[in-house]
């Protein structure tokens, strides 16, 4: 019985560390949303942002990639590690030093990838012409689309479009993050209620069992 109280208790307090880490998770996936829609009603400031981060992230992984390159300056690929940090380096340099270029010219490949993307899509889908005939010919579709409209404001569109898209981005991972949560805690809400009932007829059972021996004993020397 002691064992099985003290096993009871260290699954609840597992399920319990679980849980409040599904609700952190569920908590992450919050501010994840809010920063999203933030971003959505200001789109400049999140395009602005979003280059900053970029470019301080180029330029951190430059030198780390060079610090490696130097750690292992003996093997054959170092020149070319070298070359790699170094372009990450001065990528990095040149869109913290000039955002705003940097956005036009990142919305001007955004907008070419699109295009081209959705060209390539919609021309496979009418070779193909699989089962998924029409989900290509929508997507082409969409990504031609998008891509001649973000060229058409170019570059005035590149105020808005990459901090839209990061926007987004934030605004889906945040609803996913608080949809996991929240389902995870509902599985061990319900697995904890499954198995109160059981624990409660386990540690019934002895007793119910001492109950039922002597009456049945009873009635065997009465028969």
């Amino acid at each position: 019985m002691g064992a099985d109280r003290s096993g009871a208790a260290a699954d609840a307090k597992d399920r319990k560390r679980v849980g409040r880490s599904f609700g952190l998770l569920a908590a992450l996936g919050v501010l994840l949303v809010v920063a999203g829609l933030i971003g959505l009603f200001y789109a400049a400031f999140a395009t602005l942002t979003t280059m900053f981060l970029f470019g301080w992230l180029l330029l951190a992984g430059g030198l780390v990639g060079l610090v490696q390159a130097f750690q292992s300056r003996k093997s054959n690929h170092f020149w070319l590690a070298v070359v790699v940090a170094a372009i990450n380096i001065a990528a990095g340099f040149v869109i913290l030093r000039r955002p705003e270029a940097s956005a036009e010219a990142l919305t001007m490949f955004a907008a070419l990838f699109f295009l081209i993307g959705g060209v390539f899509r919609l021309a496979g889908g009418l070779v193909v012409r699989g089962t998924n005939l029409w989900v290509n010919l929508v997507q082409g579709a969409f990504g031609i689309l998008l891509g001649f409209l973000v060229l058409a404001n170019w570059p005035g569109s590149s105020l808005y479009v990459i901090g839209i898209f990061f926007s987004l981005a934030l605004l889906f991972d945040g609803l996913s993050l608080v949809l996991l949560g929240l389902s995870a805690r509902r599985i061990l809400g319900l697995v904890s209620e499954d198995e109160v009932p059981a624990a409660e007829a386990a540690a019934a059972g002895p007793g119910i069992a001492a109950g039922k021996g002597p009456a049945e004993g009873q009635e065997r020397s009465h028969n």
